[in-house]
């Protein structure tokens, strides 16, 4: 990215929390404003009062934050070019539209949904492409003020050319030229007063000074008519850099919920770090000129530029993002992983809220021994659930019998076990690793088919960390109330 100084905005709908997709345009915006030293916007286009989630600005500033992503402009943060909230900017739109009126480059259109309704219906039935036939173009001025007199609504629509191109330039793809007999006189401002995202996104991207827009492939249809608006206007378009769409996990169509999560907010819950979502996405449309796949945000601002980003779709894969997850896990110091896995923990009752100084510090100690085996914050509650009990619920008898045994015999072997361990005064790792392996001699077995016993019996499963970590981790009173507890399971 040679361009000094960029001015680049994330400009989310608040109909919904934010997207994944919406993070990675967001992260490649923030990117390019740090790169070349310029400024990061954001703005919130809530234009769209149907569809209106009242929580959903604070779910996308929440999300930007946790993520890292911090703005230079916009909500909380103010601006010289603010107001932020396009539903602040009404004025200046109504402005802008009825400038064009004045130009004859836009129009009032009287049309109502009804007759709207019609004109789709016959389209249909006789095939033809679906659009505004250009009913009240042909208005006179005095028609025009007659119908506004009379209170009827309107909307202002964009007065197409009905002949040649216009072209488009996408800096990964080039001139795009479109017809524009594939056109149709596309709205402006909505009868509610409100624009729609056409005229506002234009408007604010020059008014705001707007040097790159980074958006969705998606957004490609709209380019002749942004395109269209800045040639009306007179203004300079912005450098437009359209993103390569998400494939599902399968590869088959684009990524959507019946995909699973979608939103940050859902991967912020299922426990997933910021620095994993951020290197995932990272990804997900650029690759380095090398061979390095992980990046903090201050080396993917460096390394980052337009130039390295694909046009082909991406595939959005999760087993990727589980293996940069556990990545990240395996990074963190116990302290710093312990205060991410704590409020999961919190939710699930295994530790109080607020966590008491001597239980965190409990809690710092058994991470170093899960740390390699969660690839989720949130699998913290099932991989330390039996450390953070006071009390485990019986094993079953099935998983305590040894292989090829009897409850009988399996039984034997724990109240060795048990007699061993209570007269053992020192409980480390080394002191039990001694011990353990001096009942398996003296009962004449293998070490393992003393240890899975013993392990069913103090955790309720069959796999877990070291055995004489765990048993030094849980301590001698509760590893014989578990034992004792299990050699009642195995004769009953």
């Amino acid at each position: 990215m040679k361009e000094r100084g960029a001015r680049v905005r994330f400009a989310p709908s608040p109909t919904g929390y934010l997207h994944i997709g919406g993070a990675r345009t967001a992260l490649y915006d923030w990117l390019l404003a740090r790169k070349t030293g310029g400024q990061f916007i954001l703005r919130i286009e809530d234009t769209d009062r149907n569809r209106y989630v009242p929580d959903a600005v604070d779910d996308i500033k929440a999300s930007l934050r946790w993520l890292g992503l911090d703005w230079d402009e916009g909500p909380d943060a103010g601006g010289e070019y603010g107001p932020y909230f396009q539903s602040e900017r009404l004025a200046l739109y109504h402005r802008y539209a009825e400038e064009l009126v004045a130009a004859d480059k836009a129009y009032y259109c009287f049309c109502t949904p009804e007759r709207l309704a019609e004109m789709r219906e016959e389209q249909e039935a006789r095939n033809q492409p679906s659009g505004y036939d250009r009913h009240c173009r042909s208005l006179t001025p005095a028609e025009v003020e007659k119908l506004k007199a009379e209170g009827t609504p309107y909307v202002i629509r964009f007065k197409t050319p009905l002949t040649g191109q216009t072209r488009a330039v996408d800096a990964l793809r080039g001139e795009m030229v479109f017809d524009h007999e594939t056109l149709d006189d596309f709205v402006l401002l909505k009868s509610d007063g409100f624009p729609t995202y056409h005229l506002a996104c234009v408007i604010d991207d020059h008014l705001m000074k707007i040097t790159h827009v980074i958006r969705g492939e998606e957004w490609i249809v709209s380019s002749p008519r942004h395109f269209l608006l800045y040639q009306a206007f007179g203004w300079e378009p912005p450098v437009f850099i359209h993103l390569p769409i998400f494939l599902a996990p399968d590869g088959k169509g684009k990524l959507s919920k019946r995909h699973g999560a979608t939103g940050v907010r859902e991967f912020r819950e299922k426990g997933y770090l910021p620095e994993a979502l951020v290197n995932f996405l990272l990804l997900l449309g650029w690759h380095p000129a090398g061979d390095q796949e992980l990046f903090t945000l201050e080396e993917a601002a460096e390394a980052c530029s337009v130039e390295r980003i694909n046009v082909s779709p991406v595939n959005f894969s999760l087993e990727k993002l589980d293996w940069f997850n556990g990545v990240y896990i395996r990074k963190l110091p116990p302290e710093e992983l312990a205060e991410r896995c704590l409020p999961f923990l919190q939710k699930d009752g295994l530790l109080p809220d607020p966590c008491p100084p001597e239980q965190m510090s409990y809690l710092i100690k058994l991470i170093p021994l899960v740390q390699e085996r969660i690839k989720l914050l949130s699998e913290i509650s099932a991989a330390l659930s039996y450390f953070l009990q006071a009390e485990i619920a019986p094993p079953a008898k099935e998983l305590l019998i040894v292989k090829k045994g009897t409850a009988e015999e399996t039984a034997g072997i724990l109240k060795a076990v048990t007699a061993a361990l209570e007269s053992l005064s020192d409980f480390s790792e080394t002191a039990l690793e001694e011990q353990l392996r001096a009942v398996a001699a003296s009962l004449n077995e293998k070490p393992g088919r003393v240890f899975m016993p013993i392990r069913v019996a103090v955790s309720g499963t069959t796999t877990t960390p070291g055995l004489f970590e765990v048993l030094a981790a849980l301590g001698k009173e509760r590893v014989l109330q578990r034992l004792r507890q299990a050699i009642t399971v195995l004769e009953e």
